[in-house]
């Protein structure tokens, strides 16, 4: 992984919230009171790979755990389980999930969204169009595109480089600014 220290890096939550404007995830100031029934919560919580998913049997398959310790988990669905779009075979996803009697039933699936590393903070999409409306110069950054190049030729947010991952693992540093004022911000195709 590129690590790049004393520059602001930030990792752009754009996708497709940004086109649409939609909202991007948020922080919440807990309670102690909210935080322990949030530790609760986590221990109904698998994290991990979709295996399958059975609409016939209403139940979805996650791998949970890694190398020799994962262990694939049954998990059953409703009409009411929420985000059933983003059970999708081979996708990585978090299911919360309530007991009921011997099963384990699924109350909401989102997607397991790569975590960022120390260092790397996120933006908004308001933020981000802000910024490009500045312009690159006036707004001290650079914007870059981590697809495929080919999906960069599709379309991509104006003003942004594109500098595929692949690209940047091979060159890495040599190919960000010289200028350590300058804000790095990265954006892909979506959850990873």
């Amino acid at each position: 992984m590129l690590q790049i220290h004393s520059r602001k890096i930030v990792a752009a939550l754009v996708a497709m919230a940004l086109f649409a404007g939609g909202p991007v995830l948020g922080s919440a100031v807990a309670s102690e009171g909210t935080m322990a029934v949030e530790a609760k919560k986590e221990q109904n919580v698998f994290k991990g790979k979709i295996q399958g998913v059975s609409k016939k049997a209403k139940s979805i398959a996650i791998e949970v755990g890694k190398g020799e310790s994962a262990k694939v988990m049954m998990v059953r669905f409703t009409d009411a389980t929420v985000g059933m779009e983003f059970a999708v075979d081979g996708d990585a996803a978090i299911i919360a999930y309530e007991v009921v009697g011997k099963d384990k039933v699924a109350t909401v699936i989102k997607p397991k969204l790569a975590e960022l590393p120390e260092g790397v903070t996120e933006m908004h999409p308001e933020e981000l169009m802000e910024l490009v409306a500045m312009g690159p110069e006036k707004g001290k950054y650079l914007l870059v595109d981590s697809r495929p190049a080919p999906r960069f030729a599709d379309g991509h947010i104006a003003s942004s480089v594109s500098i595929p991952v692949e690209k940047m693992k091979k060159e890495g540093a040599a190919l960000m600014p010289a200028d350590k004022d300058i804000q790095l911000i990265f954006y892909c195709g979506g959850p990873t």
